[in-house]
């Protein structure tokens, strides 16, 4: 039960001791009370106002720093703390590695109880700033009001286009730069939004589920391959006056693709995507290899950072010639086919219908012929006769959603015992709950954590699994 404080309770002299999960800070009273607060960093000593209570636990806000830390650095971005993004952009990178490899080692050694034969030290990311390859951007007409703006009774504008404020869904923060993907992309949002006010196009109202600029999706592939998805609320003759002012505005534009979406959420997956101009898909390229990625397929949001993730998987699976590869929850098929020139197979699957598609078509475009590709729910797909149909997979490649390994496709693969498995995944959570179940027949060999995603708490993990030669 969460007990708000009636009354202004101060804690003076506080000092920032640790860093928690989603990058809140942890700070100590003199008398030993742990309150949790935002925006600060270890090292910093700083007077709070609490707000609310939890099981002993207070959470407030900072009223004033009266020591900062060394770890502190200036936020580049205007809408710092403010925006739900970036919350570690005030600590200094190598601070940010630090806490982000122990929170790996905590959730997976000391809570997981996993123990790895080797724990190699975390691969930082060689771009800090202008790394994201895809950006997703919200139309509101209820702007978030900064405390300043609202004490002044003036009124203003409320369209937004923007990030969501931290912990409001119906909250659009008005972006005017972002640092996270190429200066492009702000050109791009900032003139399709004033072009919106000047026509007075309806932006989005999240309460009524009325308007029509819902949502504005832009992917720039490390070729400079530019896609943008504009997703509406209805049908409209102003749906063509905005695409038709991106194609005429942005000649760099590759790719202009549509939604109109009437539900009430603003996911895309289980909508219809229209072509406006170009191609369907923009092309990237890693490893040395093409990839045609379109609006729904996922691909890894770093794309520097990508290229050195999937060497490290291939790294520890060392694979040869008489392989069979089995790549589970393929996506477009990316490392798979990075792979499939040390391997004498590949078989990918996945659920996404869309991205097995591509996988195949990308496959093509790499003049891949030892590659073989599957849509379908995993448990449901990766059978004994499955197997016995497409060969024994010698080893695999991992790389599940957030939730982790289906646990009928873990005991699937337990059962057939491919010597050597590599784990990539973006959830300590979840990872140590399935390494916990390949234990029974594999050695956890090695484990790395990768940098994807700086000014945040995500990392990605690597992990090696080996057969136990008495299994």
């Amino acid at each position: 039960m969460v007990a708000k404080i009636s009354s202004n309770k101060i804690f003076e002299n506080c000092e920032v001791v640790d860093i928690a999960d989603k990058g809140k800070s942890v700070a100590k009273t003199k008398s030993g009370e742990t309150v949790f607060i935002e925006n600060a960093v270890p090292g910093d000593i700083v007077d709070i106002n609490v707000k609310r209570k939890r099981k002993g636990t207070f959470f407030g806000e900072i009223l004033k720093f009266n020591v900062r830390s060394e770890q502190r650095t200036k936020p580049v971005c205007e809408h710092f703390g403010i925006c739900g993004g970036c919350k570690w952009q005030n600590m200094n990178y190598n601070s940010q590695l630090f806490y982000k490899e122990r929170s790996v080692h905590e959730n997976l050694f000391r809570i997981g109880k996993i123990k790895p034969k080797t724990v190699l030290p975390i691969l930082a990311s060689e771009k800090t700033y202008y790394y994201r390859n895809k950006m997703e951007y919200s139309f509101s007409n209820t702007r978030w009001l900064s405390e300043s703006e609202i004490k002044s009774k003036k009124k203003f504008t409320r369209e937004a286009l923007g990030l969501h404020k931290k912990g409001r869904w119906d909250k659009i923060v008005d972006i005017k730069k972002c640092h996270l993907q190429d200066d492009i992309s702000n050109t791009i949002r900032n003139e399709i939004k004033r072009f919106a006010i000047e026509n007075r196009i309806d932006f989005f109202d999240p309460y009524k589920n009325k308007g029509l600029l819902r949502s504005l999706i832009i992917k720039i592939t490390s070729t400079k391959n530019i896609m943008v998805l504009v997703q509406f609320g209805h049908q409209s003759d102003f749906v063509y006056k905005v695409l038709n002012f991106l194609k005429n505005s942005f000649e760099n534009i590759n790719s202009i693709v549509y939604v109109i979406n009437l539900k009430s959420n603003d996911s895309i997956y289980d909508q219809d995507i229209n072509l406006f101009y170009g191609k369907d898909y923009i092309i990237e390229k890693i490893c040395g290899l093409s990839f045609k990625i379109s609006a729904k397929t996922f691909f890894q949001t770093n794309t520097t950072q990508a290229e050195k993730l999937f060497y490290l998987v291939k790294k520890f699976l060392e694979p040869n010639k008489n392989d069979i590869l089995y790549d589970l929850y393929t996506g477009i098929g990316t490392i798979g086919q990075i792979l499939s020139k040390d391997v004498k197979k590949v078989v990918g699957i996945d659920i996404v219908e869309d991205s097995i598609n591509y996988a195949t078509e990308n496959s093509k475009l790499n003049n891949l012929s030892n590659t073989k590709y599957f849509a379908g729910d995993m448990k449901n797909i990766f059978t004994t006769q499955f197997i016995e149909e497409n060969g024994k997979p010698s080893v695999s490649i991992i790389n599940p959603p957030r939730e982790g390994i289906d646990k009928e496709v873990i005991e699937k693969i337990i059962d057939i015992q491919p010597k050597k498995i590599v784990y990539v995944s973006c959830n300590t959570s979840t990872l140590a709950r399935d390494l916990a179940k390949f234990e029974i027949k594999y050695e956890i060999s090695k484990i790395q954590t990768v940098d994807m995603f700086p000014h945040t708490s995500h990392v990605e993990n690597v992990v090696l699994l080996k057969k136990l030669i008495d299994a």
